[in-house]
């Protein structure tokens, strides 16, 4: 019986002492502020001054005819990717994690989405209008992109992407499955594994404290 009785206000002790630490470790989270993301990629100081790595610019034409460039994204944060329409292994997948990143920021003005079609000889517009159609989505967030080959090739780098003809590769052409979260200022905030649907949440998380970090910056 004492033993019982030991063993019952242990226990209760215990449950009481757990109980306490997640109210702390949830009162603590409530605490913290919005993360700010780092900027990725290598920085030189200029002057005193730290230059981080940039998107260059660059100029190519949307679903619907509509030149796209630096200056379609002022001011806005947006999801680049380089895919191509009858990839035969990982681009489902990457559209699947763009639409749904598409879906979840649907309504908000300060997000839009790029995605490079590295296939730039039969992904021509109308195959992307079709495309953008198919997934219900529309050029004002979600642009669909064709121009020369070696620019949309070469970008891919600037993205930290890898985007190659390969005659080797399914499809003939090797490129990764990487998502690329781009700030106001064409710096490179954060990326995730398009393929991967644990890693696309925690994109998302990210998006949103980039969202939160663009609000706080007008205020």
């Amino acid at each position: 019986m004492e033993f019982t009785k030991f063993t019952t206000m242990k226990l209760s002790n215990i449950q009481s002492i757990s109980l306490l630490l997640l109210i702390g470790v949830l009162w603590s989270a409530c605490q913290e502020g919005p993360k700010t993301l780092p900027i990725l990629g290598n920085k030189d100081e200029v002057n005193g001054k730290t230059i981080y790595h940039e998107i260059p610019d660059f100029s190519f034409v949307n679903q619907d005819s509509m030149e796209v460039n630096n200056q379609t994204f002022a001011g806005k944060a947006y999801i680049s990717d380089h895919f191509f329409i009858s990839c035969p292994t990982i681009c489902p997948k990457l559209s699947k994690s763009m639409l749904r990143i598409h879906d979840k920021f649907k309504t908000d003005k300060n997000l839009l989405l790029l995605s490079h079609s590295i296939d730039t000889k039969y992904d021509t517009i109308p195959r992307l209008k079709k495309y953008a159609t198919n997934l219900g989505v529309t050029s004002d967030k979600w642009h669909f992109v064709t121009g020369e080959k070696q620019a949309i090739l070469d970008i891919a780098e600037d993205y930290f992407n890898v985007a190659l003809e390969d005659s080797d590769a399914p499809g003939g052409y090797n490129h990764s499955g990487r998502l690329i979260l781009v700030d106001k200022n064409r710096r490179i905030r954060a990326f995730c594994d398009g393929t991967d649907p644990k890693s696309v949440d925690k994109f998302m998380v990210d998006i949103q404290h980039l969202l939160v970090e663009m609000e706080t910056d007008k205020g």
